[in-house]
């Protein structure tokens, strides 16, 4: 007989061991992402910032163009995928903190990367690549001041994520007992 404070559980549908691998392959996404919007903060746009306007504009252009490929997009659009689908594997334990915690990344994500590249950088993408790059434009430095912002903003949001992403999969493997023989097969 169950413990009255201890309902009984359902045997779960995925076993634990695929559960915590759909969740490292979230946080392992999260953490390329986040990499990659470091890069561009920590490196690129401090190069870029050393640039006359026609060789910001040229290069400015050639990165958004060269950035649109398959493999960025399984990244960029593939993460909240892998982070959907560790959460419903674990369907069954969303009143977890490490559960909610997942969730939280998953959503930091969706809104401060996805919505906000939609609704920053890539308006911003646009006015860079009309301009002529042997006539930009007198404010073309406020363009990539704010490029760059937005970009810093990327970032941090990518590397909160990450980061709740990876806290909430080492709370969740301390927390897992040990693994059965069912969960080993």
């Amino acid at each position: 007989m169950p413990h009255p404070t201890n309902p009984p559980t359902r045997p779960a549908l995925v076993p634990a061991r695929w559960q915590l691998l759909l969740h490292a392959l979230a946080a392992m996404s999260l953490g390329i992402m986040a990499g990659f919007f470091w890069t561009y903060s920590a490196n690129v746009n401090l190069a870029m910032q050393q640039m006359d306007g026609s060789t910001y504009a040229t290069v400015q252009s050639a990165f958004n163009r060269n950035v649109r490929h398959w493999l960025f997009f399984l990244f960029f659009f593939g993460t909240p995928v892998w982070c959907l689908l560790a959460l419903a594997s674990a369907w069954g334990e969303r009143s977890r903190v490490w559960w909610r915690s997942l969730a939280g990344a998953a959503v930091l994500y969706v809104l401060g990367i996805i919505f906000f590249t939609q609704q920053v950088n890539l308006p911003l993408n646009h006015t860079t690549e009309a301009w002529n790059p042997q006539a930009v434009p007198e404010g073309w430095t406020q363009v990539r001041d704010q490029w760059n912002s937005a970009n810093l903003w990327r970032t941090l949001a990518n590397g909160v994520a990450f980061g709740t992403a990876v806290l909430a999969l080492a709370a969740r493997a301390i927390a897992v007992p040990a693994m059965g023989a069912r969960d080993r097969a």
